[in-house]
């Protein structure tokens, strides 16, 4: 395998972008190849630390692009050379979008094609990586979210290749289907829902008033598709986050202007609410997402936080089957709930965002896709890696109690729980969470080489 580098300097940090073509389709079924991308940063006197690997979450989402340096990625740089690595599919590595996608064929052909972007072949794009840059040498990991299901895959797949592995809010169950995740995110959900109309009270009013008015009014979004209720309800995603709830406190502010005597979304609102409802800067979230709790169980994930929504009926939206409720206004008035849905994605999602539109079947063939097993349980009951996970007991996302049922399973694997952080806990005080990862795994590996000496 050839690698391009290219080599330049900023402050005390020199950057190596790496760039490498490897198979599309590892198994050989789809045809083609794939650029993959990532940038090696290197603190001054500090070339020769360990090499650490850094899996960003999503799926669909890129290494982050440090301007300005700072935070986690600062304290990791006093350790390690640090390797952002673009998973394929985002940033630098073949972004995919929907125009790529479509045009590999009818939705059959643009499935295998998505099919091929799933966290098994991140972690041997990656190997490829370590084995030109280092040999036979391991190199330690760190994931944040989806990339913390990457490395806990990483653990079981190539284990050969891992020096340590740390883990933020991204501890998945490796046994069970997907509805076991989203029975658990929707109560999680519910339950931040209820925290921040309790922190602000005012807010469920202005909440409603938007929410009947979409109902009655073609009100469009930067996008060009209609605002609806459905969608308006997404906007909880951000609940995850510890600043979630005063996120959707000012951004519903003041969201009506009015013209003519009659009132109207302003601009500026409807400009808000796309850049959160849109997935055309990231589709690979919208139609890949819910594979990343594929191959756990033999069956496909069938759209399970849609399917699991059923189970909550205060989260049904007006005028479907599943709620009482023939209009928001009837609910409004009967002073029912506007509840935001969290991390969850739809199959009728697919089909209103136009950045996931052209790509609306081959979704549906995902998610009733079969996919090989991700885990190997063996593999992981064996496992000798220093490992080391903070698990947030009030993650919105990644549900606590089957972090813990993984750690179990996983020997060596020392988590750290706590009710201090949600889902965002590394970006808010990313230094102390990887100075105890840090520690607990150099004790680890300082063990292992005791033992052998001996």
């Amino acid at each position: 395998m050839t690698i391009h580098t290219e080599t330049y300097r900023i402050g005390n940090d020199t950057y190596l972008d790496h760039s490498y073509t490897v198979p599309l389709d590892r198994v050989g079924q789809v045809p083609g190849t794939i650029d993959i991308f990532a940038r090696e940063l290197v603190r001054d006197g500090n070339e020769k630390k360990p090499r650490l690997v850094f899996f960003q979450g999503g799926p669909g989402s890129p290494a982050p692009r440090p301007v300005p340096m700072g935070g986690w990625i600062d304290w990791l740089l006093g350790h390690y050379r640090v390797v952002l690595f673009d998973q394929r599919g985002t940033g630098a590595s073949s972004p995919l979008e929907a125009a790529v996608v479509t045009a590999q064929g009818d939705p059959n052909a643009q499935a295998d094609y998505l099919a091929c972007f799933r966290a098994d072949a991140i972690i041997d794009d990656a190997e490829d990586l370590r084995q030109h840059l280092q040999g036979d040498e391991p190199w330690h990991v760190l994931g944040q979210s989806f990339g913390g299901f990457i490395n806990t895959a990483y653990l079981g797949r190539a284990p050969h290749g891992l020096a340590s592995v740390m883990i933020t809010a991204g501890l998945p169950s490796i046994t069970k289907h997907a509805t076991a995740t989203y029975e658990l995110t929707w109560e999680s959900t519910g339950k931040r829902n209820r925290d921040m109309y309790d922190q602000f009270p005012g807010l469920r009013e202005r909440v409603w008033d938007v929410a009947v008015h979409v109902e009655n009014h073609d009100e469009r979004l930067v996008t060009g598709e209609r605002l609806s209720p459905a969608r308006l309800r997404m906007l909880g995603l951000v609940l995850g986050y510890s600043y979630g709830p005063q996120t959707l406190r000012f951004l519903f502010d003041h969201p009506f202007i009015t013209v003519r005597g009659e009132k109207k979304l302003s601009a500026a609102f409807l400009n808000r609410v796309t850049e959160r409802l849109s997935f055309a800067t990231n589709p690979i979230y919208g139609v890949l997402h819910e594979s990343i709790y594929s191959g756990t169980t033999p069956e496909p994930t069938a759209w399970a936080a849609h399917r699991q929504r059923d189970n909550h009926p205060r989260f049904a939206i007006p005028g479907t089957d599943q709620s009482p409720y023939a209009s928001e206004a009837e609910a409004r008035d009967d002073g029912a709930e506007f509840l935001f849905s969290g991390e969850h994605v739809f199959p009728w999602q697919m089909r209103e965002d136009p950045a996931l539109a052209p790509m609306a079947e081959a979704a549906d063939l995902i998610a009733n896709r079969p996919f090989d097993k991700l885990y190997d349980l063996e593999a992981l009951a064996n496992n000798r890696v220093p490992a080391s996970a903070w698990v947030f007991w009030d993650d919105m996302f990644v549900p606590a109690s089957l972090s813990l049922e993984t750690a179990d399973r996983i020997p060596g694997m020392q988590t750290i729980l706590t009710n201090d952080y949600h889902h965002d806990g590394l970006r808010s005080d990313g230094p102390m969470l990887l100075e105890r990862m840090h520690g607990i795994n150099e004790r680890a590996r300082a063990g292992m080489r005791g033992r052998k000496l001996s």
